[in-house]
């Protein structure tokens, strides 16, 4: 069986040998731009992990990794294209090295790009693939719509922003689990068994990343701690905040929200996570999240030292401002 890093670096030279047309250049250089920025790579990790639980050839599974890393990266464009973000790991943008309408157009093609490499899955499983792969995808826009939708509302509910995170953030997850499985030749049960983990592990991701925003290390979180609390974010933190509250911290709270001076802001709306004890009790609903994702990965019919990495990912993930 193969390491995670050997997974990431098949993964990678499988990127490399993407053959993308030469012509138009303004349309095919973008898309190996950001194809090639690197990062973990951990859902086509995952995806790889999850067919090879079921079958140890993982050669029949890089189609698929190849369209959700591809997915995942047209995405990324998108989303940066709306946030207005300048940079992406460090680097230029898509949209501020090319221009918005060719980082559009390009982004367009990597959907188009993505469909191709699951064509090439064994007839056998395409439909299921094309299915599972379209639902998740679906499911990410949605996501995508509903976080923009809650930046213009006060109302918004804690199991609103649960269904959001799990739109745009753990469905991919979830799917990219049970697109592997479904290539590997998992059964129905196993392969939504597979899909409950990743769903429920990407929820727990997600409120980690809400929590590390305010408490992490930004030498190790990789962000500005204290950024979602800047632009007045709707966070599990922000949300359980407004939920436990006395009217008086509320009141205090909404006169924070236009405070130009980011340290005070940041200092003073931390003193009132501390306060109710908010980083806590995010952390309790992160816990359940995971619970339930080990006890679906449990449940699945297979055994060995697959179910042990993707286990041992899982939680590295999770601890990763450690």
């Amino acid at each position: 069986m193969q390491t995670i890093f050997e997974l990431q670096q098949i993964i990678e030279t499988a990127i490399t040998k993407v053959d993308y047309p030469q012509h138009p250049a303004k349309l095919y250089e973008p898309i190996r731009y950001i194809m090639r920025f690197g990062g973990k790579r951990i859902r086509p990790v995952l995806l790889l992990l999850s067919s090879e639980l079921f079958n140890k050839d993982i050669t029949i599974a890089l189609e698929a990794a190849l369209a959700i890393e591809t997915f995942h990266n047209f995405t990324l464009v998108h989303d940066d294209i709306m946030d207005n973000a300048p940079l992406r790991r460090g680097k230029e943008t898509v949209h501020v090295k090319w221009g918005v309408n060719n980082a559009i157009l390009s982004g367009d093609v990597m959907m188009v790009e993505a469909n191709k490499h699951l064509t090439n899955l064994d007839s056998a499983v395409l439909k299921d693939a094309l299915q599972c792969f379209n639902t998740t995808a679906q499911g990410v826009c949605e996501g995508q719509q509903l976080d923009m939708e809650f930046e213009d509302r006060d109302d918004v509910s804690i199991a609103e922003y649960i269904n959001m995170i799990r739109l745009k953030t753990a469905v991919l997850v979830g799917g990219s689990m049970r697109l592997g499985a479904i290539v590997g030749g998992a059964s129905t049960e196993d392969s939504g068994l597979l899909y409950q983990f990743g769903e429920n592990f990407g929820i727990a991701f997600q409120l980690q990343d809400d929590i590390l925003d305010v408490y992490g290390d930004p030498a190790k979180f990789g962000k500005q701690v204290g950024g979602d609390i800047i632009s007045n974010k709707q966070t599990f933190l922000l949300l359980k905040l407004k939920e436990v509250a006395t009217a008086q911290d509320i009141a205090l709270l909404d006169t924070e929200r236009n405070n130009m001076d980011h340290t005070a802001k940041i200092d003073q709306v931390t003193r009132l996570y501390n306060k109710y004890k908010i980083r806590e009790l995010a952390a309790v609903q992160m816990d359940q999240y995971l619970e339930t994702a080990f006890s679906a990965l449990d449940n699945i019919s297979v055994s060995g030292p697959g179910k042990t990495e993707i286990e041992n990912l899982a939680k590295s993930l999770i601890n990763r401002e450690h």
